[in-house]
């Protein structure tokens, strides 16, 4: 099998050429200033070599997820928690998938973070995993910098690590590294010190040519000509590529990133006067305001017409009632209680009012109901209080899924039952986790501090499991049945939680 792929030619118009086998050994550099053609290289050879080896890409920008339509790259969202990472890199491995992990719209410690998780799952996998693997990392001085700058020095050293292990380490386990940065002065030392092949592009401050002169065993004096190179033009050097320095120029790619190289276009011809109108004048595609609803005035009712809805009110109220004293199915029961609960759990004060005085409101409704006779005892209706107050029902309780986390929350605290409920309805139904105020109203505490409390308890007994992503937001897994909340904010106003519930009901 062939293990050389071509990137381009050479100054004599021969075919320059990457050997594969060689690069796994031996690792890569790519240099070069903003524009230099970086990417179009990273492209090039991750293209030529596709169908023969697997890749990993860390994304900064997302410019690389256009490999997946045509060569069946599977793209990775970043937006997950550090175990999730870990865990699809280990399965990666294993299923010699080739990926792209997009991290574009991430902040930089965030990136940093979720690339060293992903490296990290891929660098850990089991040995019978250990296939060979292309791993590319563009703007490498993003994760192995040279500074701390406003990174924490948490997310620096994970990030760094992790860069290590692979340009370091990672060759027994089959991970070549390709990195690429624009800026050699940026990198890490120990991190680009690893790579025996080198791809130098256009570079213009001194201190980058001096680095990329002595990679490359030139003289200083040399240094001048990564000046003169011209974009896809790189200075190539190592035992996959040359054995002297050697310039080549790029060939051509296949796919396109989504941000590429920037082009002039003619201004549009349109006078002043018009422009003036289409900037300063509304447009037919501004949005219009709401008009407020027009008040409806109640219509005046005559007296004669008042006695008539009295007494048609007095004979509606007695079938009713006579309706209402008949014997009721268990179905019809439930439902009642529900509504019961429902009604007084949507007072504003409802989660802060003590227990016996809920009870109490709860008989005068079933009196009303006419449900008297069915009212529940103090040790039911404290059970059915913290079904209402986490938005489950009766008939919800019925499913084997529920009976199962029912079960398991008779074990906590009474007052902690309505916390439990709540957060295993939210992994139920894959909704946002409830935010730390929605807690702390179904514990009847005012204080958010006392809802992180009650997750930390829950947590340290095994009844759920607590994550969080890279982005801060929680999830709240259930093991025994396998519910998982949606990432949420934990700070999250209770009206941003529930009106992201009703858009993934709808």
């Amino acid at each position: 099998m062939d293990s050389g792929i071509v990137l381009g030619t050479d100054e004599k118009g021969l075919p320059a050429r990457l050997d594969l086998e060689e690069l796994l050994s031996t690792r890569l550099l790519v240099q070069g200033n903003s524009g230099s053609g970086k990417s179009h290289l990273l492209r090039r050879l991750l293209e030529q070599s596709a169908g023969l080896v697997q890749q990993a890409i860390i994304d900064p920008e997302g410019d690389f997820v256009t490999l997946a339509e045509r060569y069946g790259h599977i793209v990775v969202d970043a937006n997950r928690t550090p175990n999730d990472l870990a865990k699809i890199a280990n399965r990666i491995r294993h299923h010699r998938a080739s990926v792209v992990l997009d991290l574009e719209g991430l902040d930089a410690e965030v990136q940093m973070r979720c690339a060293a998780a992903f490296l990290n799952g891929i660098f850990d996998a089991d040995r019978e995993a250990w296939y060979p693997m292309l791993v590319a990392v563009d703007e490498a001085q993003l994760f192995a910098p040279a500074g701390g700058g406003e990174i924490s020095e948490e997310a620096r050293r994970a990030s760094l690590g992790a860069m290590t292990n692979l340009m370091c380490r990672g060759r027994k386990r089959g991970l070549a590294g390709i990195i690429a940065t624009q800026r050699l002065a940026k990198l890490a030392k120990n991190v680009a010190a690893e790579a025996s092949n080198f791809l130098m592009g256009r570079t213009f401050l001194d201190i980058d040519m001096a680095r990329a002169s002595d990679l490359l065993g030139m003289e200083r004096r040399q240094a001048e000509a990564f000046r003169d190179l011209a974009p896809g033009q790189f200075v190539a050097l190592g035992p996959a590529l040359s054995r002297r320095p050697l310039r080549i120029k790029i060939g051509d790619v296949v796919t396109r990133g989504r941000s590429g190289r920037p082009e002039l276009l003619p201004l549009p011809e349109t006078p002043r006067e018009d422009l003036e109108d289409l900037i300063f004048q509304p447009s037919p595609n501004d949005p219009e305001p709401a008009m407020p609803s027009q008040m409806v005035m109640p219509m005046r009712t005559t007296t004669d017409e008042l006695i008539v809805q009295v007494e048609t009110a007095g004979a509606t109220a007695a079938s009713e009632a006579k309706a209402e004293a008949q014997a009721i199915d268990a179905e019809t029961l439930e439902a009642a209680l529900d509504e019961i609960f429902a009604e007084i759990l949507s007072e504003p004060e409802a989660a802060f009012r003590p227990e016996p005085v809920i009870y109490q409101d709860f008989q005068f409704h079933c009196r009303v109901k006419k449900l008297g006779a069915v009212a529940q005892d103090m040790a039911t209706f404290r059970r059915r209080l913290a079904l209402g107050r986490a938005g489950v029902s009766a008939r919800d309780a019925d499913d084997a899924s529920w009976s199962q986390v029912l079960a398991v929350s008779e074990n906590l605290p009474v007052e902690m039952q309505g916390v439990f409920l709540m957060l295993a309805r939210s992994a139920g139904e894959e909704a946002p986790c409830p935010s730390d105020e929605s807690l702390a109203r179904a514990y009847g505490s005012h204080s958010p501090s006392r809802a992180r409390w009650l997750l930390t308890y829950m947590e340290n007994q095994g009844y759920i499991l607590c994550e969080t992503d890279f982005r801060g937001q929680r999830v709240v897994s259930f093991p025994g049945v396998g519910w998982r909340t949606a990432p949420s904010a934990p700070k999250a106003a209770q009206g941003q939680a529930r009106a992201s519930l009703q858009k993934r009901r709808a």
